[in-house]
């Protein structure tokens, strides 16, 4: 019996270990890359385009013909050697072996095309990890203003559920009017409906964070959140445009476009050169010879198709390709620049709102209350105040998770974490 008692208390601490596991941002990090699905899949991408490219290095297969053989014997016909035994003095056979020779390179060529491809799916999977893992972050920093935010109005709506029992009993000695009783019932349900928003929103929010990392059964209560210093803009580098030209993943993508664009012009232009079939063939008994041995070549002649069309497209597809090139640089780099001056502007915000000016907020909201209870404010300078509190502490909390969210943004744009 006592081991039963240890067992259940030992499975119950086992429990609440298992249930109290926490999660930071590094944590959901971790799990992101090791479950989701679609970098999983991106992943399936690459191995595809790296099989395709060493299709490409394999040579065409040889053509191997029979023909001429006769099922039956003339009445008049020439006598031939056996082929084995008795078999075959009237029997002819002609076998030819064909193998197609691509000049002008036209393979290497496209092994290079290939080689361009498998790059593009490289970055295509870095693209989309850099920015599901975005997404994953600027989440976090959601569900944590959304928690702060709904911590501060449980505050409130805690002190209203306080008050509207004092009113109520008030109201009933007549020592409050019934007005003033309405207007605490109905500034709590609104405080209320606030809630219940805060929360849908929150676990929109986990939701994403759910179906990113895979782990179904992530909470709100699970996450661990720390609040850095504001001084994200130290940690920038210097020369962040130089950084951004060179690592921006778009930017790579379409350089990248650009190479791929001159290779297959490359490739037209070796296209206009016609290959050459060789040919190896044997004829038993259908020619003056009785065995036949000859070599032989087939060859297109480029007469009418040059190719010309082709070539003029893979041209334009350059040009193309250079005009986007101008346009992904010039987006990136307005792109930069807003979200520099932004991030700099959030953190002087940040930091003229410091920590002693919400303490001073919080004093205010614990006196103006001390005062309504001593009847030396009116309710509606009391909610006045209180809706004014709320106000501030969720324009500071929305505020700091824009800030988080520039500086995430910044890190997408050039390419690197800082």
């Amino acid at each position: 019996m006592v081991k039963k008692v240890f067992l259940l208390i030992f499975l119950f601490l086992l429990k609440g270990t298992i249930h109290a596991q926490s999660y930071s941002l590094l944590d959901l990090e971790a799990l992101f890359l090791k479950n989701n699905f679609l970098l999983l899949a991106q992943r399936y991408n690459i191995e595809r385009v790296d099989a395709e490219a060493l299709q490409e290095k394999v040579w065409n297969n040889p053509t191997l013909s029979i023909s001429e053989v006769n099922l039956w014997k003339n009445t008049e016909h020439e006598e031939l050697p056996p082929i084995f035994g008795n078999y075959g003095k009237a029997q002819q056979i002609s076998i030819e072996l064909e193998q197609l020779v691509e000049t002008a390179g036209k393979r290497k060529k496209r092994i290079a095309l290939k080689n361009l491809e498998k790059k593009d799916a490289l970055l295509e999977y870095e693209e989309l990890l850099r920015q599901l893992k975005k997404e994953l972050r600027q989440g976090f920093y959601k569900v944590e203003r959304l928690n702060a935010e709904e911590q501060q109005l449980q505050t409130v709506v805690t002190l209203y559920e306080e008050l509207q029992k004092q009113y109520a009993s008030q109201v009933q000695k007549q020592n409050v009017s019934q007005a003033d009783f309405y207007r605490v019932q109905s500034e709590l349900v609104a405080l209320q409906r606030e809630i219940m928003a805060l929360e849908a929103d929150k676990l929109e929010a986990i939701s994403v964070l759910r179906t990113l990392t895979q782990v179904p059964d992530i909470d709100s209560k699970d996450l661990k959140f720390t609040r850095g210093e504001i001084d994200y803009t130290s940690s920038l580098p210097n020369d962040m445009l130089a950084v951004a030209l060179e690592q921006n993943i778009g930017l790579k993508r379409q350089n990248n476009a650009s190479q791929s664009a001159e290779k297959k012009l490359v490739l037209e232009r070796a296209l206009r050169k016609p290959d050459v079939t060789v040919q190896l063939g044997y004829d038993r008994g259908g020619n003056i010879m009785r065995d036949f041995v000859g070599l032989g070549a087939q060859i297109d002649l480029p007469i009418f198709n040059r190719n010309k069309g082709n070539i003029k497209a893979a041209q334009f597809e350059i040009e193309q390709e250079k005009a986007m090139g101008l346009s992904v640089r010039a987006e990136v780099e307005s792109t930069l620049v807003r979200l520099q001056k932004q991030l700099h502007s959030y953190e002087r915000m940040l930091q003229r709102w410091d920590k002693e000016r919400i303490m001073e907020q919080e004093k205010m909201w614990i006196s103006y209350n001390k005062h309504l209870q001593n009847r030396q404010i009116t309710l509606l300078e009391f909610i006045d105040f209180t809706q004014a509190y709320k106000e501030a502490q969720q324009s500071q909390a929305e505020l700091l998770e824009d800030y988080k969210n520039t500086y995430e943004e910044l890190q997408y744009i050039v390419g690197i974490d800082f």
